[in-house]
Protein backbone atom coordinates (compact mmCIF):
# COMPACT_ATOMS: atom_id res chain seq x y z
CA UNK A 1 0.00 0.00 0.00
CA UNK A 2 0.89 3.76 -0.57
CA UNK A 3 2.27 6.17 1.68
CA UNK A 4 -0.80 8.60 2.53
CA UNK A 5 -1.81 11.25 0.30
CA UNK A 6 -2.03 14.71 1.81
CA UNK A 7 -5.53 16.59 1.53
CA UNK A 8 -6.51 19.59 0.12
CA UNK A 9 -6.15 21.40 3.93
CA UNK A 10 -5.10 18.91 5.50
CA UNK A 11 -3.24 21.17 8.18
CA UNK A 12 -6.56 22.64 9.17
CA UNK A 13 -8.44 21.85 12.05
CA UNK A 14 -12.05 20.72 11.14
CA UNK A 15 -15.44 20.77 12.89
CA UNK A 16 -18.90 19.98 12.28
CA UNK A 17 -21.73 18.96 14.44
CA UNK A 18 -21.84 14.98 14.17
CA UNK A 19 -25.38 14.43 15.18
CA UNK A 20 -28.34 15.14 13.23
CA UNK A 21 -29.55 18.50 13.69
CA UNK A 22 -32.91 18.95 15.63
CA UNK A 23 -34.66 18.59 19.45
CA UNK A 24 -32.79 15.80 21.02
CA UNK A 25 -31.37 15.67 24.61
CA UNK A 26 -27.95 15.04 23.70
CA UNK A 27 -25.70 16.62 20.66
CA UNK A 28 -21.95 15.88 19.50
CA UNK A 29 -19.93 18.30 18.16
CA UNK A 30 -16.35 16.85 16.74
CA UNK A 31 -13.12 18.66 15.69
CA UNK A 32 -10.05 16.71 14.55
CA UNK A 33 -6.42 18.36 13.28
CA UNK A 34 -3.15 19.81 14.68
CA UNK A 35 -4.86 22.61 16.22
CA UNK A 36 -7.75 20.60 18.65
CA UNK A 37 -5.41 21.43 22.28
CA UNK A 38 -4.99 24.61 21.78
CA UNK A 39 -8.36 25.13 21.11
CA UNK A 40 -9.37 23.06 23.26
CA UNK A 41 -7.76 25.00 26.02
CA UNK A 42 -8.76 28.13 24.61
CA UNK A 43 -12.83 27.02 24.84
CA UNK A 44 -13.14 25.00 27.74
CA UNK A 45 -12.82 24.92 31.57
CA UNK A 46 -11.14 22.68 32.56
CA UNK A 47 -9.46 21.51 29.33
CA UNK A 48 -7.86 17.47 29.69
CA UNK A 49 -5.34 15.93 26.67
CA UNK A 50 -5.73 12.37 28.55
CA UNK A 51 -6.28 9.61 25.61
CA UNK A 52 -9.83 8.51 26.39
CA UNK A 53 -10.71 10.41 29.01
CA UNK A 54 -14.14 12.32 29.45
CA UNK A 55 -14.62 15.26 31.30
CA UNK A 56 -16.73 17.80 32.54
CA UNK A 57 -16.22 21.39 31.16
CA UNK A 58 -17.47 24.92 30.79
CA UNK A 59 -17.52 25.54 26.85
CA UNK A 60 -17.38 29.42 26.55
CA UNK A 61 -17.06 32.06 23.61
CA UNK A 62 -13.59 33.32 22.63
CA UNK A 63 -15.09 36.22 21.47
CA UNK A 64 -16.47 37.78 24.57
CA UNK A 65 -16.29 34.62 27.55
CA UNK A 66 -19.81 34.48 27.78
CA UNK A 67 -20.55 31.01 28.81
CA UNK A 68 -22.31 28.91 26.08
CA UNK A 69 -23.39 25.17 27.77
CA UNK A 70 -22.11 22.37 30.74
CA UNK A 71 -20.33 19.49 28.24
CA UNK A 72 -18.50 16.34 28.22
CA UNK A 73 -15.52 16.32 26.09
CA UNK A 74 -13.63 13.59 25.55
CA UNK A 75 -9.96 13.88 24.24
CA UNK A 76 -8.53 11.21 21.20
CA UNK A 77 -5.04 12.26 21.23
CA UNK A 78 -3.34 11.01 17.81
CA UNK A 79 -2.50 7.92 16.15
CA UNK A 80 -4.99 6.61 18.52
CA UNK A 81 -8.23 8.62 17.19
CA UNK A 82 -10.35 7.58 14.23
CA UNK A 83 -9.04 10.19 11.94
CA UNK A 84 -5.54 9.29 13.23
CA UNK A 85 -5.54 13.11 13.84
CA UNK A 86 -5.60 14.60 17.16
CA UNK A 87 -9.67 15.14 18.16
CA UNK A 88 -12.04 16.38 20.78
CA UNK A 89 -15.47 15.00 21.33
CA UNK A 90 -17.58 17.65 22.52
CA UNK A 91 -21.48 15.73 23.91
CA UNK A 92 -23.60 19.09 24.51
CA UNK A 93 -27.18 19.30 25.21
CA UNK A 94 -29.19 18.72 22.34
CA UNK A 95 -31.87 21.12 20.48
CA UNK A 96 -30.44 23.66 17.26
CA UNK A 97 -28.96 26.93 19.06
CA UNK A 98 -26.62 25.02 21.82
CA UNK A 99 -25.07 22.63 18.92
CA UNK A 100 -24.34 25.13 16.56
CA UNK A 101 -22.99 27.96 19.41
CA UNK A 102 -20.44 25.20 20.30
CA UNK A 103 -19.64 25.20 16.53
CA UNK A 104 -19.48 28.27 16.18
CA UNK A 105 -17.19 29.09 18.73
CA UNK A 106 -14.85 26.43 17.52
CA UNK A 107 -15.00 27.81 14.43
CA UNK A 108 -14.02 31.14 15.76
CA UNK A 109 -11.40 29.54 17.46
CA UNK A 110 -9.22 28.80 14.55
CA UNK A 111 -11.30 25.76 13.56
CA UNK A 112 -13.15 25.63 9.87
CA UNK A 113 -16.24 23.35 9.23
CA UNK A 114 -15.64 19.73 7.87
CA UNK A 115 -16.37 18.98 4.31
CA UNK A 116 -19.11 16.43 3.65
CA UNK A 117 -16.81 12.73 4.41
CA UNK A 118 -13.72 14.53 5.94
CA UNK A 119 -13.24 13.50 8.80
CA UNK A 120 -13.47 9.60 7.19
CA UNK A 121 -11.34 11.14 4.07
CA UNK A 122 -8.71 11.53 6.70
CA UNK A 123 -9.16 8.59 7.93
CA UNK A 124 -8.47 6.57 5.19
CA UNK A 125 -5.44 9.02 4.23
CA UNK A 126 -4.29 8.18 7.52
CA UNK A 127 -4.30 4.79 6.58
CA UNK A 128 -6.75 4.47 9.63
CA UNK A 129 -9.28 2.99 7.27
CA UNK A 130 -9.27 1.77 3.23
CA UNK A 131 -11.52 2.82 0.96
CA UNK A 132 -13.80 -0.43 1.60
CA UNK A 133 -14.05 0.30 4.87
CA UNK A 134 -14.83 4.27 4.81
CA UNK A 135 -17.60 3.23 2.08
CA UNK A 136 -19.18 0.89 4.64
CA UNK A 137 -19.13 3.31 7.71
CA UNK A 138 -21.61 5.45 5.54
CA UNK A 139 -23.37 2.21 4.34
CA UNK A 140 -23.98 1.45 8.09
CA UNK A 141 -25.36 5.13 9.07
CA UNK A 142 -27.62 4.79 5.41
CA UNK A 143 -28.57 1.17 6.54
CA UNK A 144 -32.25 1.06 6.28
CA UNK A 145 -32.97 -2.82 6.80
CA UNK A 146 -31.34 -5.45 8.76
CA UNK A 147 -29.62 -7.12 5.71
CA UNK A 148 -27.64 -3.92 5.02
CA UNK A 149 -26.73 -3.80 8.45
CA UNK A 150 -25.52 -6.89 8.36
CA UNK A 151 -23.59 -6.63 4.65
CA UNK A 152 -22.14 -2.93 5.93
CA UNK A 153 -20.84 -3.92 9.44
CA UNK A 154 -19.09 -7.25 7.47
CA UNK A 155 -17.65 -4.77 4.93
CA UNK A 156 -16.43 -2.55 8.02
CA UNK A 157 -14.85 -5.16 10.04
CA UNK A 158 -12.32 -6.10 6.36
CA UNK A 159 -14.63 -9.00 4.96
CA UNK A 160 -14.53 -7.47 1.38
CA UNK A 161 -11.19 -6.08 2.00
CA UNK A 162 -9.68 -9.21 2.90
CA UNK A 163 -11.45 -10.94 -0.05
CA UNK A 164 -9.94 -8.53 -2.59
CA UNK A 165 -6.75 -8.57 -0.91
CA UNK A 166 -6.23 -12.02 -1.47
CA UNK A 167 -7.40 -11.63 -5.40
CA UNK A 168 -4.50 -9.28 -5.28
CA UNK A 169 -1.81 -11.40 -4.43
CA UNK A 170 -3.63 -14.15 -6.34
CA UNK A 171 -2.17 -11.41 -9.31
CA UNK A 172 0.85 -11.14 -7.54
CA UNK A 173 1.43 -14.75 -7.55
CA UNK A 174 0.68 -14.81 -11.16
CA UNK A 175 3.34 -12.45 -11.73
CA UNK A 176 6.25 -14.18 -9.78
CA UNK A 177 5.37 -17.44 -12.39
CA UNK A 178 5.42 -15.46 -15.42
CA UNK A 179 9.04 -13.78 -13.73
CA UNK A 180 10.29 -17.52 -13.72
CA UNK A 181 9.31 -18.01 -17.06
CA UNK A 182 11.03 -14.99 -18.28
CA UNK A 183 14.21 -15.88 -16.33
CA UNK A 184 14.11 -19.73 -17.33
CA UNK A 185 12.54 -20.36 -21.07
CA UNK A 186 14.41 -22.76 -21.71
CA UNK A 187 12.89 -25.26 -18.86
CA UNK A 188 9.66 -25.68 -20.42
CA UNK A 189 9.05 -29.01 -17.91
CA UNK A 190 10.90 -27.45 -15.28
CA UNK A 191 9.17 -27.32 -11.27
CA UNK A 192 6.98 -24.40 -12.50
CA UNK A 193 5.21 -25.66 -16.01
CA UNK A 194 3.40 -23.66 -18.13
CA UNK A 195 -0.05 -25.31 -17.34
CA UNK A 196 0.56 -24.01 -13.82
CA UNK A 197 0.09 -20.59 -14.91
CA UNK A 198 -2.75 -21.68 -17.01
CA UNK A 199 -4.37 -23.66 -14.14
CA UNK A 200 -3.70 -20.38 -11.48
CA UNK A 201 -5.11 -18.00 -14.03
CA UNK A 202 -8.35 -19.92 -14.96
CA UNK A 203 -8.84 -20.13 -10.66
CA UNK A 204 -8.23 -16.51 -10.11
CA UNK A 205 -10.92 -15.77 -13.26
CA UNK A 206 -13.51 -18.40 -11.27
CA UNK A 207 -12.64 -16.14 -8.03
CA UNK A 208 -13.50 -13.04 -9.99
CA UNK A 209 -16.50 -14.38 -11.21
CA UNK A 210 -17.81 -15.44 -7.92
CA UNK A 211 -17.34 -12.42 -6.29
CA UNK A 212 -18.89 -10.67 -9.37
CA UNK A 213 -22.44 -12.79 -8.95
CA UNK A 214 -22.65 -11.22 -5.53
CA UNK A 215 -23.19 -7.45 -7.26
CA UNK A 216 -26.59 -8.19 -7.30
CA UNK A 217 -27.18 -8.98 -4.10
CA UNK A 218 -25.59 -6.40 -3.08
CA UNK A 219 -27.33 -3.82 -4.71
CA UNK A 220 -30.60 -5.63 -3.49
CA UNK A 221 -29.16 -4.95 0.11
CA UNK A 222 -28.57 -1.48 -0.74
CA UNK A 223 -31.23 0.12 -2.59
CA UNK A 224 -33.96 -2.76 -1.86
CA UNK A 225 -35.62 -6.07 -4.41
CA UNK A 226 -37.72 -5.36 -6.66
CA UNK A 227 -40.92 -7.06 -5.99
CA UNK A 228 -43.64 -6.71 -8.55
CA UNK A 229 -47.60 -7.40 -8.52
CA UNK A 230 -48.85 -8.31 -11.74
CA UNK A 231 -51.69 -10.22 -12.66
CA UNK A 232 -55.10 -9.14 -14.58
CA UNK A 233 -57.16 -6.16 -14.18
CA UNK A 234 -58.78 -5.82 -11.30
CA UNK A 235 -57.15 -9.15 -9.18
CA UNK A 236 -56.46 -7.06 -6.26
CA UNK A 237 -53.14 -6.49 -6.84
CA UNK A 238 -53.49 -2.49 -5.63
CA UNK A 239 -55.92 -3.74 -2.66
CA UNK A 240 -52.63 -6.05 -1.86
CA UNK A 241 -49.94 -3.14 -2.18
CA UNK A 242 -51.80 -0.90 -0.19
CA UNK A 243 -52.22 -3.85 2.80
CA UNK A 244 -48.71 -4.99 2.48
CA UNK A 245 -47.16 -0.82 2.67
CA UNK A 246 -50.21 0.04 5.29
CA UNK A 247 -51.53 3.09 3.65
CA UNK A 248 -53.95 3.63 0.56
CA UNK A 249 -51.37 4.53 -1.41
CA UNK A 250 -53.06 2.85 -4.45
CA UNK A 251 -56.88 3.80 -5.80
CA UNK A 252 -58.85 0.68 -5.35
CA UNK A 253 -62.22 0.66 -7.13
CA UNK A 254 -64.45 -2.39 -9.01
CA UNK A 255 -63.43 -0.79 -12.47
CA UNK A 256 -60.25 -2.84 -14.67
CA UNK A 257 -57.49 -1.02 -15.89
CA UNK A 258 -58.03 2.00 -12.76
CA UNK A 259 -54.31 1.37 -12.13
CA UNK A 260 -52.49 3.36 -15.58
CA UNK A 261 -48.70 3.36 -14.11
CA UNK A 262 -46.35 2.07 -11.86
CA UNK A 263 -46.79 3.30 -8.00
CA UNK A 264 -43.68 2.05 -5.68
CA UNK A 265 -42.97 1.76 -2.42
CA UNK A 266 -40.10 1.17 -0.16
CA UNK A 267 -40.94 -1.11 2.78
CA UNK A 268 -39.04 -3.98 4.69
CA UNK A 269 -40.29 -7.45 4.90
CA UNK A 270 -38.80 -9.62 7.70
CA UNK A 271 -35.49 -7.80 7.36
CA UNK A 272 -35.27 -7.34 3.25
CA UNK A 273 -35.11 -4.22 2.02
CA UNK A 274 -38.02 -4.33 -0.93
CA UNK A 275 -38.91 -2.37 -3.80
CA UNK A 276 -42.68 -2.85 -3.98
CA UNK A 277 -43.93 -2.10 -7.31
CA UNK A 278 -47.97 -1.94 -8.14
CA UNK A 279 -48.36 -2.30 -11.90
CA UNK A 280 -51.21 -1.85 -14.17
CA UNK A 281 -53.06 -5.00 -15.03
CA UNK A 282 -52.14 -7.64 -17.72
CA UNK A 283 -54.89 -8.25 -20.63
CA UNK A 284 -54.39 -8.65 -24.09
CA UNK A 285 -57.41 -6.03 -26.38
CA UNK A 286 -60.34 -3.51 -24.98
CA UNK A 287 -57.51 -1.40 -23.70
CA UNK A 288 -57.36 2.42 -24.07
CA UNK A 289 -54.11 4.45 -25.32
CA UNK A 290 -53.48 5.47 -21.63
CA UNK A 291 -53.83 1.36 -20.39
CA UNK A 292 -51.98 0.24 -22.78
CA UNK A 293 -48.84 2.79 -22.25
CA UNK A 294 -49.48 1.36 -17.96
CA UNK A 295 -48.97 -2.09 -19.52
CA UNK A 296 -45.98 -1.22 -21.13
CA UNK A 297 -44.56 -0.11 -18.18
CA UNK A 298 -45.64 -3.10 -16.24
CA UNK A 299 -43.62 -5.55 -18.44
CA UNK A 300 -40.61 -2.89 -17.80
CA UNK A 301 -41.08 -3.54 -14.47
CA UNK A 302 -41.32 -7.52 -15.18
CA UNK A 303 -38.23 -7.31 -17.12
CA UNK A 304 -36.38 -6.04 -14.30
CA UNK A 305 -37.64 -7.80 -11.33
CA UNK A 306 -36.33 -9.98 -8.56
CA UNK A 307 -39.32 -11.63 -7.71
CA UNK A 308 -43.16 -11.19 -8.92
CA UNK A 309 -46.24 -11.34 -6.88
CA UNK A 310 -48.84 -13.19 -9.01
CA UNK A 311 -52.09 -12.37 -8.41
CA UNK A 312 -55.35 -13.80 -9.44
CA UNK A 313 -58.61 -14.55 -8.10
CA UNK A 314 -58.82 -18.23 -9.50
CA UNK A 315 -56.20 -20.95 -10.31
CA UNK A 316 -56.93 -20.63 -13.64
CA UNK A 317 -56.62 -17.03 -13.52
CA UNK A 318 -53.37 -17.63 -11.73
CA UNK A 319 -52.08 -20.21 -14.20
CA UNK A 320 -53.03 -17.74 -17.56
CA UNK A 321 -51.50 -14.88 -15.47
CA UNK A 322 -48.12 -17.14 -15.12
CA UNK A 323 -47.95 -17.94 -18.69
CA UNK A 324 -48.38 -14.17 -19.66
CA UNK A 325 -45.58 -13.12 -17.56
CA UNK A 326 -43.35 -16.44 -18.84
CA UNK A 327 -43.94 -15.14 -22.21
CA UNK A 328 -42.03 -12.32 -21.11
CA UNK A 329 -39.23 -13.27 -18.93
CA UNK A 330 -38.70 -16.73 -16.58
CA UNK A 331 -38.82 -14.96 -13.44
CA UNK A 332 -39.47 -16.48 -10.03
CA UNK A 333 -42.58 -15.83 -8.69
CA UNK A 334 -44.97 -16.32 -5.65
CA UNK A 335 -48.75 -17.70 -7.06
CA UNK A 336 -51.12 -15.11 -4.74
CA UNK A 337 -54.96 -16.03 -4.69
CA UNK A 338 -56.14 -12.60 -3.78
CA UNK A 339 -59.69 -11.95 -2.21
CA UNK A 340 -59.78 -15.17 -0.53
CA UNK A 341 -62.12 -13.99 1.80
CA UNK A 342 -64.82 -13.70 -1.09
CA UNK A 343 -63.43 -16.42 -3.44
CA UNK A 344 -65.47 -20.12 -3.08
CA UNK A 345 -63.80 -22.25 -0.81
CA UNK A 346 -64.17 -24.87 -3.64
CA UNK A 347 -60.36 -23.21 -4.56
CA UNK A 348 -58.66 -23.25 -1.64
CA UNK A 349 -55.30 -25.07 -2.23
CA UNK A 350 -53.88 -28.28 -0.15
CA UNK A 351 -50.89 -26.84 -0.76
CA UNK A 352 -51.16 -23.03 0.08
CA UNK A 353 -47.52 -22.39 0.91
CA UNK A 354 -46.16 -23.15 -2.29
CA UNK A 355 -44.05 -20.55 -3.88
CA UNK A 356 -43.17 -21.67 -7.76
CA UNK A 357 -46.55 -20.06 -9.13
CA UNK A 358 -47.49 -23.66 -10.81
CA UNK A 359 -51.31 -24.61 -11.00
CA UNK A 360 -53.11 -25.72 -7.91
CA UNK A 361 -49.83 -24.12 -5.59
CA UNK A 362 -50.60 -21.22 -4.41
CA UNK A 363 -51.19 -18.62 -1.13
CA UNK A 364 -54.40 -17.49 -0.17
CA UNK A 365 -54.23 -13.83 0.99
CA UNK A 366 -56.98 -11.58 2.18
CA UNK A 367 -56.02 -8.01 1.81
CA UNK A 368 -59.32 -6.88 3.45
CA UNK A 369 -58.90 -8.98 6.69
CA UNK A 370 -55.53 -9.64 6.32
CA UNK A 371 -55.87 -12.83 6.54
CA UNK A 372 -51.99 -14.62 4.75
CA UNK A 373 -50.59 -11.35 4.43
CA UNK A 374 -48.22 -13.19 7.54
CA UNK A 375 -47.65 -15.94 5.39
CA UNK A 376 -46.78 -13.94 2.33
CA UNK A 377 -44.05 -11.88 4.05
CA UNK A 378 -42.31 -15.00 5.39
CA UNK A 379 -43.04 -16.41 1.67
CA UNK A 380 -41.00 -13.78 0.26
CA UNK A 381 -38.29 -13.47 2.51
CA UNK A 382 -37.63 -16.98 2.17
CA UNK A 383 -37.74 -16.82 -1.76
CA UNK A 384 -35.21 -14.11 -1.67
CA UNK A 385 -33.05 -15.82 0.83
CA UNK A 386 -32.84 -18.86 -1.45
CA UNK A 387 -32.12 -16.37 -4.53
CA UNK A 388 -29.89 -14.21 -2.40
CA UNK A 389 -28.17 -16.70 0.10
CA UNK A 390 -24.82 -14.07 0.56
CA UNK A 391 -26.98 -11.74 2.03
CA UNK A 392 -26.80 -13.19 5.59
CA UNK A 393 -23.92 -11.00 6.35
CA UNK A 394 -21.32 -13.92 6.19
CA UNK A 395 -20.42 -13.18 2.77
CA UNK A 396 -18.87 -10.28 1.20
CA UNK A 397 -20.45 -8.55 -1.61
CA UNK A 398 -19.73 -5.86 -3.55
CA UNK A 399 -22.43 -3.16 -2.96
CA UNK A 400 -21.70 -0.45 -4.87
CA UNK A 401 -21.23 0.24 -9.22
CA UNK A 402 -17.83 1.26 -8.35
CA UNK A 403 -17.20 -1.90 -7.04
CA UNK A 404 -18.29 -3.67 -9.97
CA UNK A 405 -16.84 -2.22 -12.14
CA UNK A 406 -13.27 -2.17 -10.77
CA UNK A 407 -13.47 -6.29 -10.33
CA UNK A 408 -14.84 -6.24 -13.85
CA UNK A 409 -12.00 -4.41 -15.10
CA UNK A 410 -9.69 -7.08 -12.94
CA UNK A 411 -11.50 -9.82 -14.81
CA UNK A 412 -11.15 -8.66 -18.14
CA UNK A 413 -7.67 -8.51 -17.50
CA UNK A 414 -7.07 -11.99 -16.57
CA UNK A 415 -9.01 -13.26 -19.45
CA UNK A 416 -7.09 -11.31 -21.88
CA UNK A 417 -3.72 -12.79 -20.22
CA UNK A 418 -5.02 -16.62 -20.19
CA UNK A 419 -6.31 -16.59 -23.67
CA UNK A 420 -2.97 -15.10 -24.70
CA UNK A 421 -1.18 -17.51 -22.11
CA UNK A 422 -3.42 -20.69 -23.75
CA UNK A 423 -2.83 -19.22 -27.45
CA UNK A 424 1.31 -18.60 -26.74
CA UNK A 425 0.70 -15.90 -29.78
CA UNK A 426 2.22 -12.76 -27.58
CA UNK A 427 5.46 -12.60 -25.58
CA UNK A 428 5.48 -13.22 -21.93
CA UNK A 429 6.39 -9.07 -21.53
CA UNK A 430 3.34 -8.24 -23.21
CA UNK A 431 1.16 -10.44 -21.16
CA UNK A 432 2.63 -9.17 -18.20
CA UNK A 433 0.77 -6.05 -18.64
CA UNK A 434 -2.51 -7.34 -18.54
CA UNK A 435 -1.60 -8.80 -15.08
CA UNK A 436 -0.40 -5.64 -13.36
CA UNK A 437 -3.31 -3.85 -14.86
CA UNK A 438 -5.65 -6.32 -13.09
CA UNK A 439 -3.57 -6.19 -9.78
CA UNK A 440 -3.89 -2.27 -10.35
CA UNK A 441 -7.48 -2.31 -10.76
CA UNK A 442 -7.86 -4.36 -7.20
CA UNK A 443 -5.60 -2.03 -5.51
CA UNK A 444 -8.16 0.92 -6.36
CA UNK A 445 -10.97 -0.89 -5.39
CA UNK A 446 -9.63 -0.69 -1.67
CA UNK A 447 -7.80 2.49 -2.24
CA UNK A 448 -3.81 1.53 -2.14
CA UNK A 449 -3.97 3.19 -5.03
CA UNK A 450 -5.34 6.43 -3.79
CA UNK A 451 -6.81 8.67 -7.26
CA UNK A 452 -8.36 12.28 -6.38
CA UNK A 453 -11.20 11.82 -8.42
CA UNK A 454 -12.58 8.49 -7.23
CA UNK A 455 -12.01 9.89 -3.43
CA UNK A 456 -14.20 12.96 -4.54
CA UNK A 457 -16.83 10.74 -5.62
CA UNK A 458 -16.81 8.44 -2.74
CA UNK A 459 -16.85 11.09 0.18
CA UNK A 460 -18.86 13.53 -1.76
CA UNK A 461 -22.20 11.30 -0.72
CA UNK A 462 -21.22 11.58 3.10
CA UNK A 463 -23.07 13.31 5.68
CA UNK A 464 -21.59 16.63 7.56
CA UNK A 465 -19.75 15.38 10.41
CA UNK A 466 -18.71 11.44 9.21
Amino acid sequence: MTGPTPLPGAEDTIAAVATVRGRGALAVVRMSGPGVQRIGAVLLEPFHWTAGRAFLAELRSPVDGAPIDRVIGTSFPAPRSFTGEDMLELTTHGGLVVPALALEALLAAGAREALPGEFTRRAVANGKLDLLQAEAAADLVDALSPAMHRAALRQLEGGLTARVGTLRDRVLGLEALLAYELDFPEEDDGPLPRREVAERAEGLLAELDSLLASARTGEIVRDGAVVVLAGPPNSGKSSLFNALIGSARAIVTELPGTTRDALEASIEIEGWPVRLVDTAGLREGGADLVERLGIEVTHRYLARADLVLLCGETPDALAVARRGIDALREVPALAIRTKSDLVSKRYESTQPAASVGTEGEFLPVSARTGDGLGALAVAIARTLERLHPAADGATPLLTRERHRRAVERAREEIAAFAAGWREGALPAPVLAVHLRTAGVALEELIGAVEREDVLDVVFRTFCIGK
